[in-house]
């Protein structure tokens, strides 16, 4: 996942807003400033943005182009983050940090939008299509069937998945929003996603990534993945930890079961020395297996790092020592798989794929130019400062958090455990703590405005100004396509005309960003909240 680039939107601000002059002569902004800039930032959104409650991830400013992970139709929506829940979770937080009943009715609208397009299963697939199947379907043959980078998108499944956390964000989002005002309205359909977490549970206690399970793809001849016991995107940790949402907030006991099923396979998953790592996903025999053509049959050191931080979360929920038993065994793993530091290029630490066996990092050789002939294959040539092959990981920091939860009492390492605490343990206030980033290109890292800043940045139309450095090309047919020159990104790479999917480009456009706004709107409740 890509860190969000943070724009200081008050250099590209359109509108202007009047603020108070700080003892220095710098602008400071009031209470009053703020509210009326959430207020006009929530209206643009509400009014000018949604589609039947819910959005996608970016729009150029006529909205004659709307992206979520691909390029969507107006008719679709996102449920991946940072889509249509990441925006319910904001609307709740200003409501939490308001009353304002604006915000309370813009969830409602997107709870609206996720019930609408919710499986039967309970679970969500990553976009929702309000003209229906047979336009989610023509999707697919064209723009999703086309995308080089993004396998996952080429198919439709007709099922639900747990890929990118869509799924358990929307759950989590129906919870707090049924918790706010007790509506009956929301119980049912926040009951499906249980269920549906529940009912796809293996026996051992892992997930697959999508369910009900449907095993008729087979993407360029390689078996299907979507069955595997998944740790990829954090499914079993998103899992775990809905789970334990759903028990800390409405005590409903019959997730324990599957909660301690789900706690279990991370140590079942976990591999013997000398590799005492974590694979991306498994068969159901726990023996590593592979995924898409990117991602191949290996043990993985940043769902390693994933794994050690929520074991040590699984301490502090139950007191039981066992889930730290062999956490230091992994972090050694981790350090002897560090790379040299004169081959730390961009600050990556650590190579993605560590071979099973041999400890050897795995890298790719892509070649093709679009998805009718694109294929990785696995080679042990050092892509050195690549990402996606390579990961910047910080297992010093584990290693002080492990120290420092070992060093606690256990009473006090378990003080705030929703199943050990007898008076309860509430939901968090506020759910949107830090950037959203999910895959979104556009949310990369970079310089941070003043409060200040975000009031007079917001434009006179009642968004900010975003540059949109992802873009992709438009679908064509492919004999017209193959007449087209093809695209150039950033870094110089030509993209075939065939290829429908997101990649950055050096001189962006300037739109509007739901990323954007999620962030921007958070540190305005933050400055409320202090």
């Amino acid at each position: 996942m890509m860190n969000r680039r943070h724009y200081l939107a008050g250099l590209m601000a359109s509108g202007a807003c009047a603020y108070t002059a700080g003892s220095q002569g710098a602008p400071v902004a009031t209470r009053a400033e703020v509210l009326d800039t959430m207020r006009r930032a929530t209206r643009f959104m509400t009014d000018k943005v949604a589609v039947n409650g819910g959005y996608v991830w970016s729009y150029l400013p006529d909205f004659s182009r709307r992206w979520g992970e691909m390029e969507a139709k107006p008719s679709m929506i996102w449920v991946q983050p940072p889509g249509t829940p990441s925006m319910g979770h904001l609307f709740l937080d200003a409501y939490h940090a308001t009353k304002e009943e604006q915000y309370y009715k813009a969830a409602e609208d997107v709870a609206g939008a996720l019930i609408w397009g919710q499986h039967p299963s309970g679970g969500w697939h990553y976009m929702i299509d309000f003209a229906g199947e047979a336009s989610l379907m023509d999707w697919y043959d064209t723009i999703g069937s086309h995308g080089r980078r993004l396998e996952e998108m080429r198919h439709f499944y007709g099922n639900a998945t747990f890929d990118d956390g869509g799924t358990v964000e929307s759950g989590e989002f129906l919870l707090r929003l049924y918790l706010e005002k007790r509506d009956p309205k929301y119980r049912a359909p926040l009951e499906r996603v249980v269920d549906f977490v529940i009912d796809a549970q293996y026996p051992g206690g892992g997930w697959p990534q999508r369910f009900p399970i449907n095993r008729e793809y087979s993407n360029g001849g390689l078996p299907d993945y979507t069955a595997n016991i998944t740790f990829n995107d954090e499914v079993a940790i998103n899992n775990t930890d809905f789970l334990m949402r759903i028990y800390q907030a409405l005590g409903e006991r019959r997730v324990l079961e599957p909660l301690k099923r789900g706690m279990g396979i991370f140590i079942l998953a976990q591999q013997g020395d000398p590799q005492p790592g974590w694979a991306l996903q498994y068969t159901p025999d726990l023996i590593p297996a592979g995924a898409r053509s990117s991602e191949p049959a290996s043990l993985a050191t940043h769902t390693t790092q994933a794994c050690v931080g929520q074991m040590i979360k699984f301490y502090r929920w139950t007191g039981d020592t066992k889930y730290l038993a062999r956490l230091d065994a992994a972090l050694d793993w981790l350090d002897r798989m560090e790379l040299p530091k004169e081959r730390q290029l961009n600050g990556f630490t650590h190579p993605t794929f560590i071979e099973v066996g041999t400890n050897r990092a795995l890298y790719l050789n892509g070649s093709g130019a679009w998805s009718g002939d694109a294929r990785n294959a696995v080679t042990y040539v050092p892509a050195d400062g690549v990402s996606w092959v390579n990961r910047k990981l910080d297992v010093a920091r584990l290693r002080r958090e492990l120290a420092r939860v070992r060093a606690m009492p256990k009473s006090e390492a378990t003080k705030d455990s929703p199943l050990l605490n007898k008076s309860g343990v509430p939901l968090p206030r506020y759910f949107v703590v830090r950037d959203v980033q999910g895959s979104d290109l556009n949310m990369a890292e970079g310089a941070r405005g003043s409060i200040a800043d975000l009031i007079a940045g917001l434009n006179a139309e009642g968004y900010w100004p975003t540059p949109l450095y992802a873009t992709s090309n438009i679908y064509h047919p492919d004999a017209e396509a193959e007449k087209l020159p093809p695209s150039m990104t950033a870094k110089g790479e030509k993209i075939d005309a065939r290829d429908t999917s997101p990649f950055t480009i050096a001189e962006p456009v300037i739109g509007i960003s739901t990323g954007t706004y999620i962030n921007n709107m958070s540190r305005l409740i933050g400055f409320l909240d202090t």
